[in-house]
């Protein structure tokens, strides 16, 4: 489903370093006809120093060995510069003296390695450089890099923790203008994702960001199409059920800027109460997910390869239509359910079944007439206070996030 893809409007906000693994699942799925794909990463890679991979692209993409006389001059200059690059680098480590021209050094060479797709050397040498810049603008530009190298080496507990480290300093008071202020922020959530749908807390830590109101601002201004990697967040983490409201409300607001099958069930099914666009959805939905570099993640497990992601989405997304179902009907007929379910009678039967069993469901099963039969469920105000509790612990939670960080951003500046 090419026409749900995001990687167009996802790699105007990444580097073009991150935009390469997006093309290559894009090659992976077929979304896309090849010499598309091909041509695509060509381009791309103009604007990088991998000049070999670039060379590789190229002959795979004419069918030849033969390469570009740009491209062969390029790389002579590459291995030239870096060559270069590299015996300033061996001197200042003989020499061990530190002035300007040298941190200067330091930041071409560690750019240089990272241009080169040598992401270990580069984040090496960002560190080290960050640590020796007294320029703030600078300082920021190889935060960026350090962390644009951790996602590429897939350490994502190191790029948690620069991440944070970044949102730090773009929240705080003193950080250029407005402006420039809400581009960084734009920037920082579509490298996030990368980040947040790979680390082992990153379905709570997308939530805990996006729903910010300078980030959910930044969203609804300029990024309505993040929404997707919010949604499939809140679908899939049982314990934050108490976002959905406030998620409903903004998809509405963005509804005429932007819209998914993701979007859309929740639509249909928590505004509209329409359960047959709901189930059409759901259809459309598991294409979207096994098609999004992001949500498709494969992983292999002996002969078979499973999508982890799209397992949790429609089984999450069956529970919310059953629990919204089962709320304005008494008796519902489970081959109805089922279908609307999109599964098999004997497959809805059972899992209806165990779900009645497993959970406080005040329901029974029928099996003679196929029915599943709601009993009166007062809600209990105790309950209802309990969730009131928990919107506004993490309301304040979220609150006091935003004083604090900016606040500590600028202890850090004046250090």
């Amino acid at each position: 489903m090419a026409e749900h893809d995001l990687t167009a409007r996802m790699a105007g906000h990444l580097d073009c370093h991150l935009v390469l693994p997006l093309l290559e699942f894009l090659q992976e799925r077929h979304l896309y006809p090849e010499e598309e794909i091909l041509e695509a990463k060509i381009r791309l890679l103009r604007g990088t120093n991998m000049v070999d991979y670039a060379m590789d692209i190229h002959k795979s993409r004419y069918g030849t060995d033969d390469v570009p006389e740009d491209m062969v001059k390029r790389r002579a200059e590459v291995v030239s510069r870096l060559t270069s690059l590299g015996e300033a680098i061996d001197n200042i480590h003989q020499n061990q003296q530190i002035g300007p021209d040298q941190i200067e050094t330091l930041y071409q060479y560690a750019k240089f390695q990272f241009d080169c797709g040598n992401y270990s050397f580069a984040a090496q040498y960002l560190h080290q450089y960050r640590a020796l810049c007294t320029n703030i603008e600078r300082s920021l530009s190889a935060l960026w890099g350090k962390l644009a190298a951790e996602i590429l080496m897939q350490n994502w507990d190191v790029a948690l923790e620069e991440l944070n480290r970044l949102k730090e300093i773009i929240d705080s008071k003193n950080f250029s203008s407005p402006l420039n202020q809400l581009q960084n922020r734009i920037w920082l959530m579509h490298w996030s994702i990368f980040i947040f749908y790979n680390h082992e807390n990153g379905r709570n830590g997308i939530i805990d960001l996006f729903f910010q109101e300078r980030y959910l601002n930044a969203i609804q201004t300029n990024a309505p199409h993040l929404l997707r990697y919010l949604a499939t967040a809140v679908v899939v983490n049982k314990r934050r059920r108490n976002m959905l409201k406030e998620l409903i409300k903004v998809i509405q607001q963005e509804q005429h800027s932007y819209k998914d099958p993701i979007t859309e069930f929740l639509e249909c099914l928590f505004v509209n109460y329409d359960f047959d666009g709901a189930q059409q959805k759901l259809i459309e939905c598991e294409e979207v997910i096994l098609n999004d570099p992001f949500l498709g993640k494969r992983i292999e497990e002996g002969n078979s390869i499973t999508v982890p992601l799209r397992d949790e989405f429609l089984e999450n997304a069956r529970l919310f239509i059953f629990e919204t179902y089962c709320r304005i009907h008494r008796s519902i007929d489970i081959g109805m359910l089922s279908q609307k379910l999109n599964m098999r009678y004997d497959e809805g039967e059972l899992w209806i079944m165990n779900l009645v069993r497993n959970s406080k469901l005040d329901a029974k099963i029928d099996s003679v007439s196929g029915t599943l039969i709601m009993t009166t469920n007062h809600v209990n105000i105790h309950e209802q206070f309990i969730e009131s509790l928990k919107n506004l612990n993490m309301r304040t939670s979220m609150l006091a996030k935003n004083i604090v960080e900016p606040a500590q951003a600028m202890q850090q500046a004046t250090r």
